[in-house]
């Protein structure tokens, strides 16, 4: 098992969860943070830092999708082991459906 971060990040990007995980496996894209599957050893922390409910166990049904997801983009995406500042609105895109088709970058983000 590993904990994935699910399209409710994108445009949220609130990093709370970075800074509680003890082994570093966070990386960041443009507008989106990602778990490295590989590096995550299923502590669960980072589920409950998260204000929006985006970091799910890969256990839950749907999540196939995310996992890739998660896999592809931190093996090019850069290391983030600190909190940011959230983008000023992100708070008007928590509850915004089908994100992903909308926003989602596979732009890299500027790492610590």
């Amino acid at each position: 098992m590993t904990y994935v971060v699910t399209e409710v990040c994108i445009k949220c990007k609130y990093t709370d969860c970075v800074e509680v995980c003890p082994v570093d496996c966070f990386y960041e894209g443009a507008n989106m943070l990602v778990i490295h599957p590989d590096e995550c050893i299923d502590c669960g922390v980072c589920e409950p830092e998260c204000p929006v409910d985006a970091i799910k166990p890969d256990t839950e049904p749907s999540l196939d999708q995310w996992l890739e997801v998660n896999r592809q983009y931190s093996e090019t995406w850069p290391n983030i082991t600190t909190k940011k500042p959230a983008p000023a609105d992100a708070d008007a895109f928590v509850s915004e459906p089908d994100k992903f088709e909308k926003y989602f970058s596979q732009e890299p983000g500027e790492g610590d």
